[in-house]
């Protein structure tokens, strides 16, 4: 019989879990567009909240996602990267609810982030609308800038 998947909510921190969350998102957000990985890399990284999300069956890293603050009020969820092998689970959800109420208990009030046209339809169920088209990636991936209110 089989069990029902175990996930755990991390912050990685020991220098294995960053190299495992760095090689994760690297894998999911840019590598399948042939970036080198250096392209995973924002000037900001060091000073933002990552979270990932381990299975515990395999001890891997599955899902990652990191906050930043863009002013006290406005909180940005960036570089949101599911395995492709567990994607449908609610681990995108999962990430969300906390980096949202850690960006509420730190004082923010509203929510941004860049979505891929093609993850719009997540996001909306979660609350955010389109505000505009905000940026085109790797001259092929659409982003459209969108938006939650946290109160």
């Amino acid at each position: 019989m089989k069990s029902e998947p175990d996930f755990t909510l991390i912050i990685p921190r020991t220098p294995e879990e960053l190299e495992a969350y760095h090689l994760l998102r690297y894998r999911t957000l840019r590598k399948p567009w042939n970036q080198p990985p250096t392209a995973d890399q924002p000037d900001d990284d060091d000073t933002a909240t990552h979270c990932a999300i381990r299975d515990e069956s395999s001890a891997a890293l599955v899902a990652v996602a990191r906050l930043h603050f863009n002013s006290p009020e406005q909180a940005q969820i960036r570089l949101m990267g599911v395995d492709e092998a567990f994607r449908g689970q609610g681990l995108g959800r999962m990430m969300m609810d906390h980096l949202e109420g850690l960006a509420r208990e730190q004082g923010a009030s509203t929510m941004v982030l860049h979505a891929r046209d093609y993850a719009v339809g997540f996001y909306e169920k979660r609350g955010y609308a389109v505000v505009k088209a905000s940026y085109l990636l790797f001259d092929e991936i659409q982003h459209v800038l969108m938006q939650k209110s946290l109160v």
